[in-house]
């Protein structure tokens, strides 16, 4: 038995699928099956329910899943204060991230750190924000990137953005030819917004409420990108973060429109497991995350190829 089977194993435990953990670690589901039967095989015990699905771990493969994830963290420590000596960067960084964080706003970080440090292996998964409280507090991310994050005891969280929120029209609009408004014209809007359990709708009815603004809720979404889709067919306006529209304003499918006189910000923290000391790969992301994306590298654009002289006709 040796760590990659431990590290599998853990993988469907965690994802509860075989099939998914084989694609998160780059195996096939065959390979993924057979070193889980090999490991209850050398056990003599049955530690998945395969008849549940989605699987589930029986209460020998919940001990077993535990024990093995204190052992892989306890071996990548090791690994991270052996490789300090020699002052290398190398080992697992983990982030949860909500889905409106997004892709364009993570690429740069993303590739500044594989630009500085090769040798680590970055993981990045796009969750809802209770699946990125989760794996966070199950140690099965190292850090999680969400908005308006809980006080926990069992979390440490460092603030990292403040992100203005605006107001976020179709082009029909007829506010869709303004720049700005005031929050008291929102009253009466019809409003496509976040479902209720989400935090950045607690913090929007209770913005909306202390400017003394009744809108009219006419769809909930989990999700940023269903409700651009709402607004640019027309449904309502929407108060969204800046940053999660500038693709639209580019391509002109959407209208922003900055509240003049009150300033809504969604707040973007990163989480942590309380009491857990993060290695030298994740405190150099870290800091990464906390640096201007424009000082980053940035990766010189291949010159034009030359052109070929054109043919030089004979004489005839």
């Amino acid at each position: 038995m040796d760590l990659r089977d431990l590290e599998l194993f853990c993988e469907v435990a965690s994802l509860r699928s075989f099939s998914r953990a084989a694609k998160s670690l780059g195996v096939s589901q065959p390979v993924a099956s057979e070193t889980v039967k090999a490991i209850e095989k050398h056990l003599g015990l049955e530690l998945i329910n395969r008849d549940k699905r989605p699987l589930e771990l029986t209460p020998s493969g919940q001990a077993y899943y535990t024990g093995c994830r204190e052992l892989l963290e306890s071996y990548r420590r090791l690994e991270d204060r052996v490789l300090q000596v020699r002052d290398k960067v190398t080992g697992p960084v983990r982030i949860a991230a909500i889905y409106s964080v997004g892709l364009l706003q993570m690429d740069c970080y993303v590739k500044q750190f594989e630009h500085l440090y090769p040798d680590a292996a970055l993981e990045l998964r796009y969750l809802h924000p209770d699946a990125v409280l989760d794996r966070v507090s199950s140690e099965e991310a190292d850090l999680g990137l969400m908005s308006f994050p809980p006080k926990r005891a069992d979390l440490t969280c460092i603030p990292w953005q403040e992100q203005e929120m605006v107001v976020v029209v179709s082009p029909q609009h007829r506010l869709g030819a303004r720049k700005t408004l005031v929050a008291a014209e929102l009253d009466g809007e019809a409003l496509v917004t976040f479902t209720s359990e989400l935090q950045i709708r607690v913090e929007l009815d209770r913005w909306l409420r202390q400017a003394k603004v009744s809108v009219d809720v006419v769809h909930e979404f989990d999700n940023i990108e269903t409700i651009k889709r709402a607004v640019e067919i027309g449904s309502g306006i929407a108060l969204l973060p800046i940053t999660s529209v500038r693709r639209e304003m580019e391509i002109g499918s959407l209208r922003m429109l900055k509240l003049e006189d009150v300033r809504w910000v969604r707040r973007l923290g990163i989480i942590h497991k309380r009491h857990n000391s993060p290695t030298t790969a994740v405190q150099r992301f870290l800091e990464i995350l906390h640096e201007p994306p424009e000082s980053f590298f940035r990766p010189k654009a291949a010159a034009p190829a030359a052109k070929k002289p054109l043919p030089v006709a004979a004489n005839t």
